[in-house]
């Protein structure tokens, strides 16, 4: 493989064991483990936006790059939704709609790629103005990972070992008001994707 021309992509491989890692310290019930797993949460969802850039500047941006960035952004956030519902910290509800979300949008996301168009971008499948901003505006895409990323940061820090009850308390509800954020952002940004979904079908009779 030609490492020079598939930076980006190799970022966006690498960003799923960051998470990993993150996620295995959380099984380690130490203060030290808990600081590393933040740490490296903020690292892996840095990556995210790391291999966009690295695509659009260094003209690496392809088809496949969609896949793994889409591919790494589910394996990351669905694991996380996993793992702090099998810890406890959040409803079984919040990773079977995340998971449930990702099948459905990618499944029709495929049928779009064999057509030649992407989720986002120049080909993005989506051609409705109010189609467009929901799945690819900044402002979206932007707060999403935003409310994502805060909720599992601070999920994170509340269940830190030793964490005097006075802060643990009031940070975890901010977690989980953030959580269901993320979840709802996370449906509503799948309904374009299926209220445009009919035109793949129809063009394919």
């Amino acid at each position: 493989m030609d490492i020079k021309n598939n930076t980006a992509n190799i970022v966006s491989v690498s960003r799923i064991f960051v998470a990993f890692a993150a996620i295995g310290l959380l099984f380690i019930q130490t203060t030290n483990a808990y600081i590393w797993a933040v740490v490296l949460t903020i690292i892996a969802f840095s990556m995210d936006g790391v291999d966009g850039y690295i695509a659009r500047k260094y003209n690496q941006s392809s088809e496949w790059g969609s896949v793994l960035d889409i591919m790494g952004d589910r394996i990351v956030e669905a694991s996380y939704w996993i793992v702090f519902a099998v810890m406890g910290w959040l409803n079984i509800l919040f990773p079977i709609i995340c998971i449930a979300r990702a099948f459905t949008t990618d499944g029709i996301r495929s049928v779009a790629l064999s057509k030649g168009m992407t989720a986002f971008g120049d080909k993005s499948m989506q051609s409705t103005a109010w189609g467009k901003f929901i799945c690819g505006s900044k402002f979206m895409r932007i707060s999403y990972a935003v409310a994502k990323v805060a909720a599992f940061v601070l999920l994170i820090v509340a269940y830190i070992p030793d964490l005097d009850i006075k802060y643990a308390d009031p940070i975890r509800l901010v977690a989980v008001i953030l959580a269901w954020a993320a979840i709802i952002f996370c449906v509503v940004r799948a309904i374009p994707v299926v209220a445009e979904s009919g035109k793949l079908f129809n063009d394919a009779k």
